[in-house]
Parts: structure tokens; sequence; C-alpha cells
């Protein structure tokens, strides 16, 4: 089956609540831009049929046929994706890490009490429509830069990157990812309705840790949650707005800010030390179901980085308030 028929039988019914990418739109678009410059270019060269698609005359590097409608539609379509699965992806993590008193003000709130199982299900959903979204905009994306033999697709990519409208980049799909893995855990013999979204695991490769899920038999889904600075499995972990994950303390050290002062003390042009894109501390997250997840699954590792990391704390705090004493006293 195709994915665009795919795609459409999966939004069907959804449209009212989830915002989507207009597939059938926008490859309008790129079908009135292949006919029209195509036409205008047999008038003028009448070129055979049969000629190389690279000599072939082209639509030019500016398409006043697509440019103009194409990619606005796309980026606020996107934008509307992006924005729905994080807010509804933030109220199920926050119903289901809260405790006590506060998770059943939550529950009154929503005028629900949801189980287990309800709130693995509504992952699940989660999950499926962030990724299938992203494989619709990367496909008619590719789409468009087959068409214009060009690379501003993939340049739309990268903005959509530097604008955190890329889904499969959100720290949220990777938190929804450990969410369901812990529920599962914790509850083994729960049933799930069986839908698109394939089941996911956290694995170890030769020691390295990796979160996977599947999605419609062709597409999965890798998370690799190894720290780049310290190349140890991410010990209480962070995702910058890019979308990498470091460990916490890895993460201030290379920010040059202390645990005390945290990541919203970092220089705003400070850069991610993978991608070297600048800006990206200030929006970070911390991963608390992933950190569940990892304290679970290597309890031996978590305790040894806990005790070396609880001491490198103590030093830094006693640094910081030594510090404020002698700013105080003026020394």
């Amino acid at each position: 089956m195709k994915f665009c028929k795919r795609y459409e039988e999966y939004m069907q019914g959804k449209e009212k609540e989830l915002p989507g990418v207009g597939l059938k739109k926008l490859k309008k678009i790129l079908k009135r831009c292949r006919r029209e410059f195509h036409a205008q270019d047999q008038m003028e060269e009448n070129p055979t049929e049969n000629c190389d698609p690279v000599t072939k005359p082209k639509c030019p590097d500016q398409c006043p046929v697509c440019d103009g409608t194409f990619f606005p539609a796309l980026l606020e379509e996107m934008s509307a994706v992006s924005s729905c699965f994080k807010e509804r992806a933030q109220k199920l993590l926050e119903l289901h890490l809260a405790s006590g008193f506060r998770k059943y003000f939550m529950w009154f709130k929503n005028k629900t009490q949801r189980n287990h199982g309800i709130l693995v299900q509504e992952g699940r959903e989660l999950v499926t429509y962030a990724i299938i979204n992203s494989v619709a905009m990367r496909k008619i994306l590719k789409k468009y830069d087959k068409i214009h033999y060009s690379k501003q697709g993939q340049a739309f990519r990268e903005k959509a990157q530097s604008l955190h409208i890329e889904t499969l980049k959100s720290p949220w799909l990777c938190e929804l990812l450990a969410f369901y893995i812990n529920v599962r855990q914790k509850e083994p013999n729960m049933k799930v309705i069986p839908g698109v979204f394939g089941d996911c695991s956290l694995t170890f490769d030769d020691g390295k840790p990796v979160l996977s899920c599947g999605l419609f038999d062709s597409v999965k889904l890798e998370i690799d949650l190894t720290c780049s600075i310290c190349l140890e499995t991410v010990f209480d972990p962070v995702s910058l707005t890019c979308g990498h994950i470091f460990c916490y303390m890895c993460c201030c050290s290379s920010a040059s800010v202390t645990i005390i002062d945290g990541l919203k003390a970092a220089d705003h042009k400070a850069k991610c030390p993978l991608c070297r894109r600048g800006g990206v501390y200030e929006g970070a997250v911390h991963l608390e179901e992933l950190n569940m997840l990892l304290s679970r699954s290597c309890p031996d590792y978590w305790e040894k980085r806990l005790q070396s990391e609880r001491v490198e704390r103590v030093r830094q705090a006693k640094e910081h308030w030594e510090s404020m004493s002698r700013t105080f006293i003026g020394l």
C-alpha cells in the first residue's frame, strides 16, 4: 500500500482533533508546477520525451508556482503538528509522573481517572502521530526536490529542525517511548490495542544503549543513548533543543556553567557539543521517563555514576557557597 493512502486512512476521522500534513493539496501544487513548466519548456525548446533529466530544462531555483504556496503551507501544517504533539505529550507525561495529592488533583482537573492501559494507548497513538507526520513531510519534500532537481526540500528539513518542528527530533518523542517501556515493564500482562505502532525496546548493542521502535514494518526509529562527551550511557539525561541527548553534568560542563546555576544560566550563543548549533540550551528538557528506564535497565552502572556524581555535586556546591560568602563579606 502506498504511503499516501496509508496516511489518509490513519488520519481519517482525526482531522477535527489532530492537525496533519495536507499531502493531497501539496501534491496538487507540485503536479501543477510540473505541468505548467514542462509545457513551457516544450514550447520554448521542444525537447524529446526521453532526454536526460539533467540536461532537460527545469524549474528555476525560485519557483513562482511552488514557493509562494508549497513551503508556507507545509511550514504552517508542521508547526501545528509539532505544537499539538508537544502539548499532548507533556500532559500525558505529567499525569504519569505525578504522585500523591498532585496526581489526584490532575485527574480531577482532567475530569477522568485514567489507568495505565489507557495512558499506554494514548502514548502509542501520540508516537504514531508524530512519526507518521514526520515521514509525510520527508516524502513530500523528497518529491519536491525530484521535480525541481534541487535541494530546497533538504534545506527546508534543516530549517524545520532549527525551528523545532521536526517531531522525530523532539525530546517528547524519546520520553514517550521510555514511558511506554516503563509501564509495560511494570504491567507485562497489560492488553494493548494493536495498531500501526510497532513495539519499542531498549537494547544494548556492544554495551551501547539504543532506544528503538518500528512503524508500518518499514520505518524504524533508533535513538542513540550514548553521551558524546563522556562516551558512556547518558546519566540524568537532558535533551537540547537540537535533539541531541547528553548527561546533565556533561552538558553543564560543555556550557561552562555549574550544576548549581543549571543550564538556564548558559550563554544564549552557546553551541551544542555535537552539531555546533547555537542557542540550544535555553529550552533543554530533563528526560525523567528515560532516566527511570535506564536506572532500572543498568542498576550497577547507575549506582556507580550516582556515587561519583554525588561527590562532584558536593564539591561544586561547596565552591559555590564559598564564593558567595567571599562576595558577601567583600573579600
